[in-house]
């Protein structure tokens, strides 16, 4: 009961945002019975396979993006998604080209792509990305904008580019800030261990 009730409330509110016509946030998130409530979403995303989306807390996914979940999204504890980004777990976009018109009377097609994706605790995804299925991108990232993502990150990797290639680590970036601010060391330690 309390689950419908969340469900009432939330598309409620999405539905008063979408009729002033200016997008905004939706606080929550409701996920196979669980309301994550420190989960922000926003109303002008669009989510295409939410029973293969797994969504941790406190999760942040700003405007306009589209996440494309069919064959399985996960988005850790954490998260920024920022604006206008693009997550897929499927590509068709080699296989409409090979096959042209008859690419939809077609079964098993070559070149078609599908995948799940991942993405670790804390990290930052900034606007105008892509991710491309079979991707993993480890905690504490930073991806910059405008990159293109497909394979594998790691962990406190700085990836930027297209095709996105690691330039940086975060834990380098983090460690200077630390020792200016040792009050926040073990905020830090309690995820990025």
């Amino acid at each position: 009961m309390l689950g419908k009730l969340f469900r009432f409330i939330k598309q409620r509110k999405r539905t008063q945002l979408l009729k002033l016509g200016a997008p905004g946030m939706v606080y929550g998130y409701q996920q196979n019975g669980v309301f994550l409530k420190d989960t922000r979403v926003g109303s002008t995303t669009t989510f295409v396979g939410q029973d293969n989306l797994t969504l941790a807390d406190n999760v942040f996914i700003g405007q306009y993006n589209f996440i494309e979940a069919s064959n399985g999204i996960s988005i850790d504890e954490g998260c920024q998604i920022t604006n206008y980004i693009s997550i897929l777990s499927h590509s068709s976009h080699n296989s409409i080209r090979y096959y042209g018109k008859e690419y939809r009377k077609q079964t098993n097609l070559k070149g078609y792509v599908k995948g799940a994706v991942e993405i670790g605790k804390y990290t930052f995804i900034g606007p105008h990305v892509t991710i491309m299925p079979n991707t993993t991108i480890g905690k504490g990232c930073i991806v910059s904008a405008y990159s293109l993502l497909k394979g594998d990150y790691p962990d406190f990797a700085i990836v930027a580019g297209n095709p996105a290639k690691i330039v940086g680590s975060t834990k380098d970036k983090d460690e200077a800030f630390l020792k200016d601010h040792p009050e926040l060391q073990q905020y830090y330690n309690d995820w990025a261990k």
